[in-house]
């Protein structure tokens, strides 16, 4: 009996398994009809009223509504839906509702359960679990889409360190993800925003199909702790460290570097009796910025290989306002062809120059197309909105139902 019970349970995980993608993929579909209905009912209803205030008002509250349905959507299925949310939770791509809901999402994937970490370790590294760790916190750092992070100690070196490991089974479920993405973005460039969002969601499977491999993001993580040292007397931000002959493709063991990850910044401060926004808080937010952007220059424009996932999950602020930046399953190599028109079109924004700008455009390889009569001026609005952080004055969301929307008037083909 207890053979045939065992016989049942497995019928049912293989058919449960099989109709997963189904149901995960039902569950998107209902979900995103439901939030893109919302917004294209608002916008009708929007168009009957001659109120400026009351129209901004009805958005308002249709961004609330949007949010929390997104929110919902993002943490319950998880998955590339958990980096959708990373994607949508900056403030220069989406209303600030969303950014309050979705950026407290960094790091909130379930965990998986520690008997499973604990097989996968062991089966990765051929070892036995306790001759490798003298000390294993059962309870994740963080959780994110891919993988988990503990803290724990090293039985030979007892040196502390992160150990980052995959969840089983979630590439497959991130290949019907960005499936089911890339069919929404197919649909929303052909009905409401004249921009290549499918080829984007192509180079984000590429990279995610990346993330998947450990031994790759061991060693761009070397690579950029190494070029930002060579570079500088003081590196800009700190870069974990590797252990020798610890990393696989599904774990990947590194120096633990104690921190507050910077959305939490505020409360730190405020534990610490420090005004978060009086003067010495404000020094030291001018120092973390500095000190980002100065790491980010360098990678970008002088080596060309750059750490590509900068949410605030990502970044830790350690003591006396030193960061630390984390995560290097997603870089990026630009070569020096495209550094070069990317600093010209940096420059063409500073300088306000309309010429410059599309010029910049083509040498980037980013074909488009007018829609409106004053393509220069429009190309350039589209350009501060791809590629700058800074919203215009008075303009808080770059919404493609907008009437004045760049994507309204200038399609873009990447």
């Amino acid at each position: 009996m207890p053979l045939a019970l065992a016989q049942l349970q497995d019928l049912r995980d293989r058919i449960s398994d099989r109709l997963r993608p189904w149901s995960r993929s039902a569950q998107f579909w209902v979900r995103a009809a439901d939030i893109y209905t919302s917004y294209k009912v608002c916008q009708l209803r929007a168009g009957f009223v001659k109120d400026e205030d009351e129209r901004e008002a009805m958005w308002e509250q249709q961004h609330e509504l949007g949010a929390q349905k997104m929110y919902s959507l993002c943490s319950e299925l998880g998955g590339l839906f958990l980096k959708a949310a990373q994607i949508l939770g900056k403030p220069d791509l989406a209303p600030m509702a969303w950014v309050k809901r979705l950026v407290t999402l960094c790091d909130k994937a379930p965990a998986t359960p520690f008997d499973v970490v604990r097989d996968v370790v062991e089966k990765q590294f051929m070892k036995n679990f306790d001759d490798i760790f003298e000390f294993f916190d059962v309870e994740p750092v963080g959780s994110a889409s891919i993988a988990q992070v503990h803290r724990a100690r090293l039985k030979l070196s007892n040196t502390d360190v992160a150990v980052k490991v995959q969840h089983p089974g979630a590439e497959h479920l991130m290949m019907v993800d960005i499936r089911n993405m890339q069919a929404m973005a197919l649909f929303l460039q052909k009905y409401d925003i004249n921009f290549d969002l499918f080829s984007a969601t192509k180079e984000m499977e590429k990279q995610i199909c990346y993330e998947f491999d450990f031994v790759r993001e061991a060693s761009a993580m070397e690579r950029i702790r190494e070029f930002l040292r060579i570079t500088n007397k003081k590196p800009p931000v700190m870069v974990p460290r590797v252990i020798p002959g610890m990393v696989t493709r599904e774990v990947l063991v590194m120096e633990f570097i104690k921190g507050t990850p910077i959305m939490n910044l505020g409360n730190e401060m405020a534990r610490r009796g420090i005004d978060p926004s009086g003067k010495i808080a404000a020094m030291a937010k001018q120092k973390i910025l500095s000190d980002l952007t100065l790491a980010y220059g360098q990678m970008i424009l002088k080596d060309g290989f750059f750490h590509a996932d900068p949410h605030p999950g990502n970044i830790l602020i350690c003591k006396d306002t030193e960061v630390a930046l984390l995560d290097y399953g997603q870089v990026k190599e630009m070569p020096e062809d495209l550094r070069l028109a990317y600093a010209n079109l940096v420059v063409a924004m500073a300088d306000d120059d309309f010429l410059r700008a599309e010029e910049s455009f083509r040498e980037l390889g980013i074909r488009t197309w007018a829609i409106s009569d004053n393509k220069l001026e429009e190309l350039f609005q589209l350009s501060l909105r791809m590629f700058d952080t800074r919203l215009p004055p008075g303009v808080t969301v770059m919404s493609p139902f907008a009437d004045d929307s760049s994507l309204t008037k200038i399609g873009v083909e990447v």
